[in-house]
């Protein structure tokens, strides 16, 4: 308990020391002031000093695994080098506090490695839209590349980001208009703004997030830890019903901890100008590009794909353009089983990613084939999004023991203590509302606009054939008309 407690001490000290050094980063080393040379170095020094800082030697690691996957996308080719990259990193075991930060360069890497692949191996019409603005057209230089992985904002809690976001930032390109995104045009009475947008308030907002959120931790996480709900008297004695309600303050207790942690690296990021997203259509600055989260959102979540959606939001994005968009088996259990060996060996993370992919399967069959009958009215759908967000605050908190837990035996006991009901309720609601795959109904949906499209393209060409015929026959009928009165003027 001592270790933890000054590991944490450590890392809130250094997450405080890189909040100054990130607001004297963007006022003395301003992308107008100074080269992006000289901010890729003191980035990257800054970034090895607060690791050395916070782990001692085991920040070697951070060189090693950066040196050798710059090494092995160097080396391996276009072709396999982000096949190579994937297979380069560490899989979680908790000997020393520093598997954290291996994680995100774990993100970075492998994000790093596709987006080289896309950008020098494939044409523009076999990338998607968001893949075309990812791709990077050129190898980066050893120093970029460990600017980008090891930085001082993101080197100790992230989150990650993409590359080219990571260069526009350095390079002061960041501020200019993003045609890719929406509501993020920078327009303002038809013309772009042209002064550099503040962080402050933003700043300000999330420290005091911070803050709320790391008071709310402090108070309640001894009070109502999860692993009381494998209690064999708090089993025994205490009706099911209230058993479901203490998972539920209990997780909800937990999150405030990922909420200061994640909201802290944001608004270091956000100090040093780095996260600017565009402008609101009030005008008022953005800056979200790389935050991880989204507390209101997360806590009235009305289904299981909200929530996942706004919590971890960058390594969601990660999954989505690595693992989601380019496996073409089973994309929804491949990317959890992605996200489990990413966290680690655990078994706990295991079972519950794969609990995850029952759930996320289930509550997608029930919104597929419930959801439409409570739509018919707003006090239907309010109904609706009341059972739904009851049934998914539960249902994140049932999937998610095994993670807090961790080992085999205290996780399946939670489970066998609920006679794993969820579990079978998500396979008879699989079984007996089968629900069509996303690639499916895209494909579909793509076919319909197509014939939609040559229906409609025939129609015209139809209309545009009668209208000749009738103008061929407007042209006859005139041109008769006229010979019969030249005849009788004869």
């Amino acid at each position: 308990m001592i270790s933890k407690a000054v590991d944490w001490v450590n890392f809130v000290a250094c997450q405080l020391f890189a909040l100054l050094m990130a607001v004297w980063f963007r006022l003395y080393l301003h992308p107008s002031k100074t080269s992006p040379f000289i901010r890729h170095v003191v980035a990257t020094l800054l970034g090895f000093y607060l690791a050395l800082f916070c782990f001692g030697w085991y920040s070697l690691h951070f060189l090693v695994q950066s040196g050798l996957s710059y090494s092995v996308m160097v080396f391996a080719g276009l072709e396999n080098m982000h096949k190579s990259c994937s297979l380069v990193f560490d899989y979680g075991m908790y000997s020393a506090d520093f598997t954290g930060p291996m994680m995100v360069i774990t993100q970075k890497i492998t994000s790093l490695a596709f987006e080289i692949h896309d950008g020098l191996t494939k044409r523009e019409g076999q990338l998607t839209p968001s893949q075309k603005y990812l791709a990077i057209s050129r190898m980066p230089s050893l120093l970029e590349y460990l600017s980008y992985n090891c930085n001082f904002m993101g080197i100790l809690a992230g989150p990650t980001c993409s590359y080219n976001d990571y260069m526009a930032f350095i390079e002061g390109t960041c501020y200019e208009p993003r045609h890719h995104q929406e509501n993020a045009n920078g327009k303002e009475n038809g013309k772009y703004k042209q002064s550099e947008p503040s962080p402050k308030n933003d700043v300000i907002s999330k420290l005091c997030t911070c803050a709320i959120s790391l008071a709310i931790y402090l108070s309640l996480c001894k009070l109502l830890p999860v692993e009381h709900s494998i209690d064999n008297d708090f089993v025994n004695s205490t009706p099911f019903h209230l058993q479901v309600v203490y998972l539920y303050f209990a997780m909800l207790a937990l999150r405030p901890k990922y909420y200061f942690v994640w909201t802290l690296a944001d608004a270091i990021n956000n100090a040093a100008g780095f996260g600017f997203n565009g402008y609101n259509k009030d005008g008022s600055p953005r800056w979200d590009l790389i935050s991880n989260l989204r507390i209101l959102d997360i806590e009235f979540a009305t289904s299981f794909k909200m929530f996942l959606d706004n919590w971890n939001i960058q390594t969601a994005l990660w999954l989505k353009r690595v693992c989601y968009e380019r496996c073409p088996i089973n994309p929804t259990a491949a990317t959890f089983l992605l996200s489990a060996m990413w966290h680690g060996v655990y078994p706990g993370y295991y079972l519950t990613f794969l609990t995850g992919i029952a759930m996320t399967m289930a509550a997608r069959a029930v919104r597929h084939n419930i959801r439409p009958y409570f739509l018919v009215s707003d006090s239907y759908k309010c109904v609706y999004d009341v059972i739904t967000w009851a049934w998914t605050q539960v249902a994140i908190s049932y999937t998610v023991v095994p993670f807090v837990l961790l080992a085999v035996g205290p996780s399946l006991k939670f489970y066998r203590s609920w006679y794993f009901c969820l579990h079978l309720l998500c396979l008879l609601v699989v079984l007996a509302l089968p629900v069509k795959s996303r690639r499916r109904q895209v494909k579909e949906q793509q076919d319909g606009l197509q014939k939609d499209g040559l229906q409609k393209d025939g129609l015209q060409k139809d209309g545009l054939q009668k209208d000749g015929l009738q103008d061929g026959q407007t042209e006859h009928n005139s041109t008769d008309n006229n010979c019969n009165q030249k005849d009788k003027a004869t």
